[in-house]
């Protein structure tokens, strides 16, 4: 493959938040980046060497767009996986692989793929029909999850009784146990193609019960060594049986019992890595781009308590985007703002993020609290 830095082309799949980040640390190693996404508008749009406006489940626009790269990447799963199989075939690199993206894809071939590891999940039966999911052996409560694209709490649905059928999804599907958790957690890990592999420290998350959606997470995680320690393990298992190459992120659950199970994967930066960018030697977008590129992979350790703050769109309000409060958040120390770019602002719709660094971690703890009080996305 050509040197990173020099004459390499490098294609993202999607032009979102993610991409942005992506290609921010991607101007620091010289790459030249081509971004493909559907939106004209989209986040990337003003970052990249080249951003061509497509479908990412076209295969005839996705092969096109990968027969003009080196290498190929996603910041997105929802993409035509047969023109990226087509594609790996004719001899462009495509990481992560098109087979696990494949896998990922679809939310009954991942739980499969933990049982036949004996990776702990929770208790799954997948449902083809709305009868079949009547007949379901697993008790009430239960989750009911659609096998493909559901994302950011879509495609999610609670069964608590059986009154609760009605509304249930009546498309492919799968229902799993209710998990009384303590906790919700995460762990990054990335694969290089020489094999090395490398986990970020455990994060602790907390859902927006509204949205369904990553709200604020806290890293390091101060739960026991060994939860940490066999958190980690989970994840470079996982990187590992998968021969994965770049970014896993790894959402799992911690009962009452304190037991970890494994709840989805996500095969690229991830909502519940953006801390590192302020919080750790490298970043989840350097990391990245070091595992595709087959370069050492780099230090993942905490530089200081990192608190991250989902900036959404504020209920009721949907145009252009105003933020109110920047200018009262940036007088704290330690407040370091991302905005993503988008121009039109819904209820929930990331918007940015905000990462509060602190040595203490009450003190990082209370600004983010006053940070979600204080900056509010109106139109």
């Amino acid at each position: 493959m050509k040197a990173f830095y020099g004459d390499l082309r490098l294609g993202i799949l999607g032009g979102g938040q993610l991409g942005r980040m992506l290609i921010q640390q991607a101007i620091n190693y010289n790459v030249t980046v081509k971004v493909l996404d559907p939106d004209r508008e989209a986040p990337c749009r003003r970052l990249c060497n080249e951003f061509v406006i497509g479908s990412l489940s076209d295969y005839e626009t996705v092969y096109n767009f990968g027969k003009k790269v080196d290498l190929l990447t996603i910041e997105i799963e929802k993409v035509n996986v047969d023109a990226l199989e087509q594609l790996e075939k004719e001899g462009v690199v495509v990481y992560p692989q098109s087979r696990i993206i494949r896998l990922i894809q679809d939310k009954g071939l991942q739980k499969q793929f933990f049982k036949e590891n004996e990776i702990p999940t929770a208790e799954f039966q997948i449902i083809s029909s709305a009868q079949q999911l009547k007949e379901s052996h697993i008790p009430f409560p239960y989750i009911q999850k659609l096998r493909r694209d559901g994302y950011d709490g879509k495609g999610v649905y609670k069964v608590l009784d059986e009154s609760y059928l009605a509304g249930a999804f009546t498309e492919p599907s799968l229902v799993e146990r209710m998990i009384d958790f303590e906790k919700e957690i995460g762990v990054i890990v990335a694969r290089n193609e020489s094999g090395e592999t490398k986990t970020f420290p455990l994060v602790e998350m907390e859902f927006n019960p509204e949205a369904n959606l990553v709200e604020f997470l806290i890293s390091p995680s101060t739960l026991p060594f060994e939860i940490q320690q066999e958190a980690e393990s989970i994840a470079k298992k996982i990187a590992e049986t998968l021969n994965i190459v770049g970014l896993l992120a790894v959402e799992m659950f911690l009962d009452k019992h304190g037991k970890i199970l494994v709840n989805e994967l996500a095969p690229r930066p991830h909502n519940s890595g953006h801390q590192s960018i302020e919080g750790n030697v490298v970043s989840q977008f350097e990391q990245h781009l070091r595992a595709i590129f087959n370069q050492p992979l780099g230090d993942t350790a905490c530089l200081s308590n990192a608190i991250m703050v989902n900036v959404l769109g504020e209920a009721g309000y949907e145009g252009p985007a105003v933020y109110q409060g920047i200018e009262k958040i940036l007088k704290c120390p330690g407040v370091y703002l991302h905005l993503y770019g988008k121009a039109l602002t819904k209820p929930f719709r990331k918007m940015g993020h905000v990462t509060i660094v602190d040595n203490d971690r009450e003190k990082a703890i209370e600004k983010a609290r006053y940070v979600q009080e204080t900056l509010k996305v109106i139109a």
